[in-house]
């Protein structure tokens, strides 16, 4: 009950902040989001959305055979994926996990094998970052979203980071590309540009797009 109750003002949220996003310019759709989510993290609730998404994060993960996940340190009030890779990792010991680090800016990331009891230290951004340089390549991606729509168009920080890195992803062979949001970041549309694509699913704790 308090879950649906949950759900249902998400719903009405996302609806009043992004009523009309292609009148709104990116950065400030962006700053509107943000702030939303940011507040939302001392709302009533938020456990019950957190454990949800999680669960549903799960049986996405559990839908693909991918050997390898790429995921994000959560900053910014994004949902904390970790507990959900440490349990994914724990099922098959084939399985391996990584982070991105920004080597310098305007260029690709690369990816750092994470497991839970990895040493981390300051990355760019102060964004921690495994302390061990051990190179992966994902085959599946977790990509934090600030904002989404139905067609599966991601909002993001506005640095370009994932595009470039799936632009010059290794062999040219795309991973899947999940995005994590909440609920509350749903936009009717999003304002697209020419070299926008649309991700393979995002989650939410509410549904699958």
């Amino acid at each position: 009950m308090v879950l649906n109750r949950v759900l249902r003002s998400e719903e009405s949220i996302a609806r009043n902040v992004c009523d009309e996003p292609k009148r709104e310019p990116k950065s400030a759709l962006r700053a509107t989001l943000l702030a939303k989510r940011e507040a939302q993290q001392e709302q009533a609730g938020q456990d019950a959305r957190n454990e949800a998404l999680a669960i549903r994060l799960q049986e996405v993960l559990a839908r693909h055979e991918a050997r390898s996940v790429g995921f994000y340190w959560p900053v910014a009030g994004e949902f904390d994926a970790r507990d959900a890779l440490t349990r994914w990792l724990a099922a098959d010991a084939t399985r391996s996990a990584a982070l991105p680090v920004v080597v310098k800016p305007h260029a690709p990331m690369v990816f750092h094998a994470w497991g839970a009891d990895s040493p981390m230290k300051e990355g760019r951004y102060r964004i921690p970052v495994p302390a061990e340089e051990k190179a992966v390549v994902p085959e599946l991606l977790l990509i934090p979203c600030v904002g989404f729509d139905a067609d599966r168009y991601r909002l993001g920080y506005g640095g370009g980071y994932y595009d470039r890195t799936l632009a010059a992803w290794p062999n040219g062979a795309r991973p899947v590309t999940i995005g994590v949001a909440y609920e509350s970041g749903l936009c009717a549309t999003l304002p697209r540009e020419t070299h926008d694509m649309p991700l393979d699913a995002i989650v939410t704790e509410s549904a699958v797009y």
